[in-house]
């Protein structure tokens, strides 16, 4: 089997950035391009990983941002975790680069930092583990990502090192 594209970065180089996963072309026609983002939020194997309980509540709250932000909200087809725990993948509609939704990912941080009250979807009824949530830790990652990596964020943290 062919490995996948995101399995041929290299992950002892990769530091935390906004860098297009794929593009991948859907319709019939091909006609609609999506961009898979990698929000990598801190540098694998060698930086700890977020825990579950603070993915999780980062994975409500983004989701929950990015699908009611005015002039992102058609766009956006996913946003969730991960399986490393070493960041988010964002799926919009489009064909994009990382300058192009810098500024919505920077708005939807500083919206989990700036969280107050209940997580949205954390009840029984809304999630299947609604008690793995922890808006503290969530808050403390965001914070940590906007100001070490979104607010100055220069070329080499937008494009994957070879």
């Amino acid at each position: 089997m062919d490995k996948i594209a995101s399995f041929t970065v290299n992950h002892l180089t990769l530091e935390p950035g906004v860098y297009v996963s794929r593009k991948d072309r859907l319709g019939r026609d091909g006609s609609v391009v999506v961009t898979t983002f990698d929000l990598r939020m801190t540098a694998p194997n060698r930086e700890p990983v977020m825990g579950t309980a603070e993915v999780h509540a980062i994975e409500h709250l983004g989701a929950t941002l990015l699908r009611n932000d005015p002039q992102w909200r058609d766009r956006v087809v996913y946003f969730g975790p991960m399986g490393c725990r070493t960041g988010f993948y964002l799926i919009l509609e489009g064909d994009l680069e990382p300058r192009d939704v810098i500024d919505l990912v920077t708005r939807t941080y500083q919206g989990i930092v700036d969280w107050q009250g209940e997580i949205p979807g954390a009840q029984p009824r809304d999630c299947g583990n609604w008690h793995d949530s922890d808006l503290t830790l969530a808050r403390w990652w965001a914070r940590r990502y906007l100001e070490g990596t979104l607010r100055d964020i220069d070329d080499a943290h937008m494009s994957y090192p070879d």
